[in-house]
């Protein structure tokens, strides 16, 4: 093992290559904010075209140099796909150990799951095979009104039934196996009014970590900024007075968002399409899940190799090139508050008037807004009372810290 490089621990921190295997593009749900718009039962990957993809990725050292490797599964729903991803997973980590590539012991298996059969016993025995090497997240939106409006399932007709429950009844078993979970919350317009309440009532199940963010989809309507600001300082006075922030995080209050940006010294790319890689059931390639067909209103997919040819350079380069001015209009990069305002490539290669991948969607421009003016007096509020309790040194050494990459 002489070629072994050190392991990356910081495994969201973005130094770990990302490689997705889209294994199914079905799913149980036929959430409302999804951005999947082509979820269907009939594509699905092959044990053959995962073989072929994982043969070019580990016969392919050189294009591939980070320390650290996540194997990320998705859908659909991953685990419709159980019995594919116990092969993939089993093949993965002998072919790594064969060939003493330098990912062998350095990587991880992530999986975001709706939770609905994290109980089954496949799941379960895939679970305990694969415990110390693997990431999983179930998304529960929060409160049952809150998950379902919109996590519901599909075809039941004009009678839509939620799936809070059947999501709810796995939570302690999941917490149980991996205590340090965060869930990722979705926020849209119809959502607004059920922020506060539902991010309290992830943290009484026992979810310490909450990854909450707007889509990026252009759904706001006139009135929904001022509305989630409110939602926002609600939940901070909570948050606070209630003594959460001791042992909870909520990734809508960061202390490093809401300030200008100078573009010399901070013009990378928020989204790291380009740097990931993803794979469908044909044996396509992609820089990033959303430029796969299933995820596209308006544009075509872009391909940039497949299983048999290999990645082409040439259209990768194209998405290596993206930065911050690159594909920003002017009022983003001379935003007094623009730190932190995130986008995705998928959302803007979809909204831009052309073919382009150099257009940045603004359609959260507002919503960034009001959660600076939330945040700062959640920060204004919460170091006050530190200060005035002298609680301030010892919250700084132990202050819980979110993972949370928003994408």
């Amino acid at each position: 093992m002489q070629n072994k490089k050190k392991k990356d621990p910081y495994w969201q921190g973005g130094t770990a290559k990302n490689i997705t295997f889209i294994v199914t593009k079905d799913c149980q749900l036929a959430c409302k904010y999804c951005y999947l718009v082509g979820k269907n039962e009939k594509e699905r990957m092959s044990w053959e075209i995962a073989r072929a993809a994982i043969d070019y990725i580990l016969s392919h050292e050189e294009d591939f140099p980070e320390a650290s490797v996540i194997w990320d599964f998705i859908g659909g729903e991953p685990f419709l796909e159980i019995e594919l991803i116990d092969l993939i997973c089993d093949y993965l980590k002998t072919e790594m150990f064969r060939l003493n590539h330098h990912w062998f012991d350095s990587y991880r298996f992530s999986f975001s799951t709706n939770g609905i059969n994290y109980h089954t016993d496949k799941v379960q025995q895939f679970i305990a095979k694969n415990n110390s090497h693997l990431s999983i997240g179930i998304t529960i939106d929060g409160t049952r009104q809150k998950h379902d409006l919109n996590r519901i399932y599909k075809g039941e007709g004009p009678l839509e039934r939620g799936s809070y429950e059947d999501v709810l009844r796995n939570i302690p078993l999941w917490l149980s196996q991996f205590p340090g979970a965060g869930t990722k919350v979705t926020i849209s317009s119809a959502d607004i009014p059920y922020i506060k309440e539902s991010v309290l009532h992830l943290y009484a199940l026992g979810i310490h970590e909450v990854n909450i963010n707007c889509v990026f989809e252009d759904v706001w309507q006139e009135g929904d900024d001022k509305q989630f600001e409110d939602q926002l300082m609600e939940l901070a006075d909570a948050i606070i007075d209630g003594g959460w922030y001791l042992d909870y995080a909520c990734s809508f209050f960061s202390e490093h968002i809401g300030k200008p940006l100078d573009p010399k010294l901070e013009n990378q790319n928020w989204c790291g399409a380009g740097k990931m890689l993803a794979v469908d059931a044909a044996g396509n390639f992609y820089p990033c899940t959303r430029f796969a067909a299933y995820s596209l209103r308006e544009k075509n997919p872009i391909i940039i190799g497949n299983v048999r040819d290999g990645i082409d350079k040439n259209k990768l380069r194209p998405f290596l090139t993206l930065d911050r001015t690159t594909q920003s209009p002017r009022e983003c990069l001379d935003c007094e508050v623009a730190s932190g305002c995130a986008w995705c490539q998928g959302e803007n290669y979809d909204a831009a008037d052309t073919a382009t991948i150099y257009q940045r969607s603004t359609a959260i421009c507002l919503m960034h807004k009001a959660r600076v003016r939330a945040n700062n007096y959640y920060w204004n509020k919460l170091f006050r009372k530190l200060e005035l309790e002298g609680e301030r040194e010892q919250w700084e050494e132990n202050k819980p810290k979110s993972n949370a990459v928003i994408c």
